[in-house]
């Protein structure tokens, strides 16, 4: 079914609300520890506030537009919310990340596809999100929004708010910080950007 199918039988029986979730539980947990460090707990809270604040605005959800923009829209705004209340965009402890995110962060890189239980690749992975989590969140979050979950500009201009051209000029300041971030770090090698 697609999501508008969704929302209506969730709109009609809220018992059907829970297709969404399913949909999207996994997409919006990887996204935030993507985008944040945080420990499980805390993602998981974040997380049900998430399905929470889409629950309350679904009857507000407009038809004509992405779906999957408008719930990464109210993702992205609840983890900003979280990030004030810690006072930080960076530095979040992170003492959880399960084996499927390790290994989906993974899968999104050429050259990696046949190492994910590779001791090397776990090791690369970890420097590759130690180096992401050094950018500030707003570049941060523009490449996890394109590269990991493959967002188009259109629907990151979507989720952000911002135009299009400000969406590509963010995206492209991100790409040249990681580039000097991942030198640092001696990941030049596994670049996919």
């Amino acid at each position: 079914m697609s999501d508008n199918q969704l929302v209506q039988l969730a709109l009609k029986n809220p018992d059907d609300y829970l297709y969404l979730i399913e949909k999207y539980e996994s997409k919006l947990t990887r996204y935030i520890h993507r985008t944040v460090r945080v420990m499980q707990e805390d993602a998981e809270d974040l997380l049900q506030d998430i399905f929470i604040k889409v629950y309350r605005n679904l009857n507000g959800f407009n038809q004509n537009l992405k779906f999957s923009s408008w719930i990464y829209r109210i993702a992205h705004n609840e983890i900003l919310n979280y990030a004030y209340k810690k006072g930080k965009y960076s530095d979040f402890i992170q003492t959880d990340i399960s084996d499927s995110d390790e290994t989906s962060i993974i899968d999104k890189m050429p050259g990696t596809e046949d190492s994910n239980a590779d001791f090397e690749a776990k090791q690369s992975h970890e420097k590759i999100l130690s180096a992401l989590m050094e950018l500030p969140i707003k570049y941060r979050e523009a490449l996890v929004l394109r590269f990991f979950e493959d967002k188009s500009y259109n629907e990151i201009s979507d989720i952000l708010r911002k135009p299009d051209g400000t969406v590509a000029t963010l995206i492209n300041r991100a790409k040249r910080k990681f580039e000097k971030i991942a030198e640092k770090h001696q990941l030049k090698e596994l670049l996919w950007l």
